[in-house]
């Protein structure tokens, strides 16, 4: 059971989030905007992935994930995790969650997610999971996406 969902979840908003994702053999992390809660009972949260991404089949074949969340001052990680096609999980501090799903460390406060199903959705999929535990790592205040500027490079896709 969470202690205190009211409070964790209310660091859910449009966000920057590092998703760290493990199959019990390989593990990886990847930056994600488009993180909500969806449901009080249970407690879901839906995380938008791409389905080309190695980080979209090692979590259809763990089925777990962490979501943790960034603070206002981490635009680095953010960078960084967002790459694609090097090791990412190489010199930063991880905990294991008890799902196995690596936990970042330096995060502000991270959810333990068993994936619940997943659905089609443009050219991203929604993975809807289901949060088991959570916990407050550090203080400060999350990162909001507006201000990674075009980080993710986004605006080509909307001219």
């Amino acid at each position: 059971m969470i202690k205190h969902p009211e409070q964790l979840f209310k660091q859910i908003s449009h966000g920057v989030y590092v998703i760290g994702v493990s199959d019990g053999t390989r593990k990886n992390a990847f930056t994600a905007a488009w993180v909500m809660q969806v449901s009080f009972n249970p407690l879901l949260l839906a995380i938008s992935i791409n389905p080309k991404s190695n980080s979209y089949q090692i979590l259809q074949t763990g089925g777990i994930c962490s979501v943790n969340v960034l603070s206002h001052d981490q635009i680095e990680l953010a960078e960084h995790f967002g790459q694609s096609g090097i090791d990412k999980m190489t010199g930063y501090q991880w905990q294991s969650a008890e799902t196995g799903a690596p936990i970042l460390s330096e995060s502000l406060a991270y959810f333990d997610c068993k994936v619940s199903h997943y659905s089609e959705a443009g050219d991203h999929v929604i993975a809807v999971c289901e949060a088991l535990t959570a916990a407050q790592l550090n203080k400060g205040h999350p990162l909001l996406y507006k201000r990674t500027g075009d980080l993710d490079g986004s605006s080509q896709f909307y001219k």
